[in-house]
């Protein structure tokens, strides 16, 4: 039975109070979402994309705490996100990114992509590896995908997609005059206002969802 999806747990926490507790067991997967996901990573090919199959990290449990959050996860293959419609509980960070002025930092991802390939995205994401935490995610991702550090960053939420996928979402802000570099993730990227209703129309509704989500008051 797959769970509802919403909001799990609601922070602000600091980056330093998100904790992960690795069960040694790996997650075995039904064997026709084990075939699903071979499937996936058959197609990634069959486009020219990387086939990047490995570990991950899926949630199995959490607790949040009167100063931070833990979550329980258990290692994953990585390639079970790819399945239609149920992700296996998979885990993944995005760093919603902003300047000093308050402006959103957004990248349009490369079509050869995995996941949301051509969609215009808020800051930087990922899989959460093997024996990192979810917020060591945000900081790796935030590197690897701009080549920039953040002023301060702060975890956000927990919460489940409906296809089963758990995000930790965190939000980070930059020192100002901070310049971004995008990898070959991103074929486009730009500076969107301070304000969410000043948004050019590539910003999709999700997208307005989760400004909404890390501008309301706690």
């Amino acid at each position: 039975m797959t769970a509802p999806p919403g909001i799990l747990a609601r922070g602000p926490w600091p980056l330093e109070a998100v904790e992960a507790r690795w069960s040694e067991a790996h997650y075995e997967p039904p064997a026709e979402r084990a075939a699903a996901a071979d499937a996936a990573i058959t197609a990634l090919k069959a486009r020219d994309s990387p086939s990047h199959d490995g570990l991950s990290a899926r949630l199995i449990g959490f607790e949040q705490t009167a100063t931070g959050l833990v979550m329980e996860l258990q290692p994953v293959r990585w390639a079970l996100r790819l399945v239609e419609g149920d992700a296996s509980g998979s885990m993944a960070s995005l760093l919603v990114t902003r300047d000093a002025q308050g402006r959103w930092l957004a990248g349009r991802r490369a079509r050869w992509l995995s996941s949301w390939p051509g969609r215009w995205a808020l800051g930087a994401g990922g899989a959460v590896d093997v024996g990192e935490t979810p917020a060591d995610t945000l900081t790796r991702e935030l590197w690897e995908e701009w080549q920039v550090s953040a002023e301060r960053a702060r975890g956000e939420a927990l919460v489940r997609l409906p296809h089963q996928m758990v995000m930790f979402v965190g939000q980070a802000w930059l020192p100002d005059g901070a310049e971004v570099t995008p990898d070959h993730e991103h074929d486009a990227h730009a500076w969107w206002p301070a304000d969410p209703a000043d948004w050019p129309a590539e910003a999709d509704e999700p997208l307005r969802r989760m400004a909404a989500l890390l501008t309301t008051d706690r």
